[in-house]
């Protein structure tokens, strides 16, 4: 890779370093990779390190990269594509769903959950869901599932725990699903998500809000909650959440 020197160029020199940086990372590096120091990559482009610095930290923004404590900047991987569609709906946890359970209780859900779900101060079932990409967590859900929506849930066998969780999903799919709305809001990380994510507390973060409805009510009620940093907004056919591998459709 040779060395590349900026032109005068009639945008500031930071964004054009950022798209001098983002086509070598394309060609040059994959995900994962650790990036060169401030002070070399500053002198390869010529840069002064703020010019650089504010080019990284747009690249950062847009997801391209991630700089962490203690082991410096990496490539990111791909981000997740949250898609919001009017095709085929499905129950959490059917098909090719990728969430993988991690526990489930009994809980009185927040205020507004309850009116949503119309069960007062009842305790209903909280399963928690993680979402992986490229080996890290990018996204973590939790679903209020009310007795109403699993009445036979009794007979089971599976106190708490994944095994739990999968249970609570099989007897919600016994009902039919009439459809199910979203709604989706930018957010800031509060203290749990945020150790889930492997972000500071007050990060921004993307939340879907599902429900899922059967017999004319909200049987259901999931709340997602995806790293900023690496989902973008899809609009297509399908409500489900892909991941896109192919550095052209990237988020820019």
């Amino acid at each position: 890779m040779g060395t590349t020197q900026l032109e005068t160029v009639p945008e500031p020199k930071y964004l054009h370093l950022k798209t001098v940086l983002s086509e070598a990372l394309d060609s040059e590096f994959s995900v994962g990779e650790i990036l060169p120091n401030e002070r070399d990559l500053a002198a390869r482009f010529g840069v002064a390190r703020a010019t650089l610095r504010q080019a990284l930290e747009q690249l950062e923004l847009e997801g391209r990269l991630q700089r962490r404590r203690g082991v410096g900047t990496t490539v990111a991987p791909p981000r997740v594509g949250v898609a919001l569609g009017t095709g085929r709906h499905t129950w959490p946890g059917t098909g090719d769903d990728a969430w993988q359970p991690m526990d489930c209780e009994r809980a009185v859900p927040p205020a507004s959950v309850a009116a949503a779900l119309d069960t007062g101060a009842e305790e209903v079932h909280l399963v928690r869901r993680s979402r992986m990409s490229q080996g890290r967590r990018v996204a973590t859900e939790l679903l209020y599932i009310p007795a109403a929506s699993v009445p036979d849930l009794s007979a089971i066998d599976a106190p708490s725990g994944p095994a739990r969780a999968r249970a609570v999903l099989r007897e919600l799919q016994r009902l039919e699903l009439d459809g199910q709305e979203r709604a989706v809001e930018l957010g800031s990380a509060g203290a749990e998500d945020a150790k889930e994510l492997d972000r500071l507390p007050g990060s921004p973060v993307l939340v879907v809000t599902t429900r899922f409805k059967a017999r004319g009510r909200t049987a259901a009620l999931g709340v997602a909650t995806y790293r900023a940093d690496t989902c973008r907004l899809t609009f297509g056919d399908t409500p489900d959440v892909e991941i896109h591998h192919d550095p052209e459709r990237r988020a820019s």
